[in-house]
């Protein structure tokens, strides 16, 4: 069964020309965020910078929206996000920006209305945390690691 969600999206002022976020297929899980810079903006390797969108979004409760690297910015210029996934929880209602860093060589230039990242929306289950005074013993145990080998 596929869950179905109406999710508000808002172009913030001066943002009208922008991209408004995409899939690239028909069955792709994530939208593609487009940068709402100011003409270009450069990020030097080894440099992060937060990114705007131009977007805000208002998401029924119980879901979030979590920001991912694109796969071809990494493995073609080493421009991936850092904090990865960013999570967008469904009460922030500003500007979503993207957090993005150089690993690369060469400087990036990023363009007005470039994909710079993709945002993918998961459900949030309700949760209640149960304090006790001992946890039920694993195989694993508090193995963590690399406890499995290499």
């Amino acid at each position: 069964m596929i869950l179905s969600y109406y999710v508000q999206i808002n172009k913030l002022p001066g943002n009208e020309e922008v991209f408004l976020p995409r899939k690239m297929s028909e069955q792709a899980s994530g939208y593609d965020l487009f940068a709402a810079v100011d003409g270009e903006f450069t990020l030097a390797p080894g440099q992060r910078a937060l990114i705007p969108t131009g977007i805000a979004l208002a998401m029924p409760d119980g879901l979030e929206a979590q920001i991912r690297p694109r796969s071809g910015l990494a493995l073609k210029h080493g421009i991936t996000c850092l904090n990865t996934p960013g999570t967008i929880d469904a009460d922030y209602r500003g500007e979503i920006k993207v957090l993005l860093i150089n690993l690369g060589q060469e400087p990036f230039v990023i363009c007005r209305n470039e994909r710079i990242a993709q945002m993918v929306f998961q459900a949030v289950p309700s949760i209640t945390l149960v304090e006790v005074e001992q946890l039920s013993d694993t195989e694993r145990g508090a193995g963590g690691f690399g406890h499995t080998g290499k």
